[in-house]
């Protein structure tokens, strides 16, 4: 156990179970529901639940909540276990599904129907929400609600057998239709589905509820914190109700903490799936999306998601973090951990006159400034090279440091050159500019002691290695896209922006998924599903500046 670790209001309820002796292990679960992708709001989740069993020596489940047939795939079910691995958490043999359960739960509905505290209801879904009333007004009982056990347990059987339509007969626990608690207005706990599950088949044409079917597969998993987020928090007395009707042999404890809000990104699955199907982006794993999968193909290390989640810190009060917060993990982590290498994202040609015809020299350059154990490598250097277009400019303020007629610069790791002239096509644009270097002032060996105040970085023009470059903003043009009355409306037109780019010919050797910093420019990494050796393509990670901070703060003061 870490007792140096911070603690928060959960973190002080466990470690109080241990120190009592309430508990001698902890068991967590994380119950994803395989209906889509996991985003950004479950690595709270996930982090918190593997994280706390983890510090204390305890175990977590991963548990797929598949309840829900018709919605669920093995694709999903893939991408989750891949998404908490990616993570850095394992479950080791606790792999376990809710349908695993189907017959005990079962059992247990057949406990409450016989108890007379669980009903067949005939009504139909219309018919039961509006008895249900509302927030102010009290439910009405179900004419079917005081059903004999006996025909009760009948024509529950039946449904099970396969008796019964689609939505003919519900199963609901028979509680109190006047609780001002919605959630406990005789709840159901059982509907009619003839749809094949992914992982029991046609064994079953009825299936539990989510708020009894998670209730009792955390009673039989023996978890002993079910640690779930806010909106939960109003199902907690049916929670508690039916484990005080059902007394398993293991009571877990459910405790709620505020969701993972993360400004300009949506985490409804019903929202993200639409993004998917409309066709607003390529898939589920498109860098935009604020999924695992996404954050993953778009660069995110894992442990910079970590971090983030820590810094947002578990409470009960819900949040809206800004963008800035997670993009400044994401800078810390690849400024630490990311080599360094010359890409030119805008090319303008510069043809170096006095430069020996032919010749190519190597530059040593350092792969990271800061972590000397990184090593160097040697970047080839000709008389053509590449700059960035923003590196020139022809009419240039006072304090223009960079390249401009008759001005000189420092080639990253390279000479000192002079604009000499400019040459122009016939719309008046520069395309290209005549330069001359100075052979006595090579970066490490220069014998001119000599020196300019603008670098700038650089690419041979013979090696370059083109390629496409993807460069990724914000999905949405508001702070919180879930306010909107239409969410589609607030999408970010400009959310990507392709380049054809020239970079050092290392970067061939660079794998699917390394980061690298592009030198003044941002950090990158290989796409990992439209790359090749033929077609290169990266995405942008992060800017090495935050330049959206000052807006998204004054849009999120002005929400409120």
């Amino acid at each position: 156990m870490n007792d140096a670790l911070p603690r928060d209001f959960i973190r002080q309820i466990i470690h109080s179970d241990l120190e009592t002796g309430k508990h001698t292990a902890i068991v967590t679960r994380f119950p994803p529901e395989p209906n889509g992708y996991l985003h950004i709001g479950h690595v709270m989740s996930i982090c918190l639940n593997f994280g706390v069993a983890e510090e204390t020596g305890g175990r977590t489940f991963l548990r797929f909540d598949d309840t829900n047939p018709g919605k669920e795939r093995e694709e999903y079910v893939e991408a989750i276990e891949r998404d908490v691995r990616w993570l850095g958490f394992d479950w080791d043999e606790r792999l376990t599904h809710t349908s695993d359960y189907f017959d005990a739960l079962y059992d247990y509905a057949e406990q409450l129907t016989r108890n007379g505290l669980a009903y067949v209801d005939s009504l139909s879904a219309d018919e039961i929400r509006a008895h249900r009333g509302t927030l102010t007004e009290a439910g009405k009982n179900s004419p079917y609600r005081d059903r004999p056990v006996e025909d009760n347990l009948d024509l529950f059987r039946r449904m099970r057998a396969g008796e019964f339509a689609d939505g003919e007969h519900v199963l609901r626990a028979k509680i109190d239709m006047a609780s001002p608690n919605i959630n406990l207005r005789d709840p159901a706990l059982y509907r009619i589905r003839h749809v094949a599950h992914q992982h029991t088949g046609d064994k079953w044409c009825i299936y539990p509820m989510y708020d009894f079917a998670h209730t009792m597969s955390d009673a039989l998993e023996q978890i002993t914190h079910s640690l779930c987020t806010l909106e939960f928090e109003d199902h907690r007395p049916l929670y508690d109700w039916l484990l005080d009707q059902l007394k398993p042999e293991h009571r877990p404890r459910q405790i709620e903490f505020s969701r993972l809000n993360l400004a300009y990104a949506i985490t409804s699955k019903r929202k993200l799936n639409a993004l998917v199907d409309d066709g607003v982006v390529s898939g589920w794993d498109d860098p935009r999306m604020p999924t695992i999968a996404g954050l993953r193909r778009r660069g995110y290390p894992a442990s910079a998601l970590r971090e983030f989640v820590k810094r947002g810190g578990v409470t009960k009060k819900d949040k809206l973090i800004e963008m800035a917060v997670l993009e400044n993990c994401i800078r810390e982590e690849l400024d630490f951990s990311a080599p360094r290498r010359m890409a030119v994202l805008q090319p303008l040609k510069v043809v170096l006159t006095n430069y020996p015809q032919g010749q190519v020299e190597m530059m040593p350059s350092s792969n990271h400034p800061n972590r000397p154990e990184f090593g160097t490598r040697e970047v080839p250097f000709s008389g053509e090279l590449f700059i960035e277009q923003d590196d020139f400019m022809e009419d240039a303020p006072k304090k223009f440091f960079r390249l401009k007629p008759d001005g000189e610069v420092r080639l990253r790791n390279g000479y000192i050159i002079r604009c000499d002239e400019v040459i122009k096509n016939k719309a008046g644009e520069v395309v290209e500019l005549r330069c001359s270097y100075d052979p006595d002032t090579r970066s490490g060996t220069g014998t001119s002691d000599r020196k300019v105040k603008g670098t700038i970085h650089w690419v041979s023009a013979a090696h370059a290695l083109p390629a496409e470059v993807r460069l990724y903003d914000r999905l949405f043009t508001v702070p919180d896209p879930n306010a909107a009355e239409d969410f589609m409306a607030v999408l970010n037109p400009d959310s990507l922006a392709t380049a054809r780019v020239m970079l050092e010919p290392s970067l061939a050797e660079l794998g699917v998924g390394e980061a690298v910093q592009f030198e003044r420019l941002g950090y990158f990494c290989v796409d990992s599903v439209d790359h090749s050796a033929k077609a290169p393509a990266f995405n942008r990670i992060v800017t090495l500046r935050d330049s959206w901070a000052k807006v998204e703060q004054q849009a999120i003061a002005q929400r409120g």
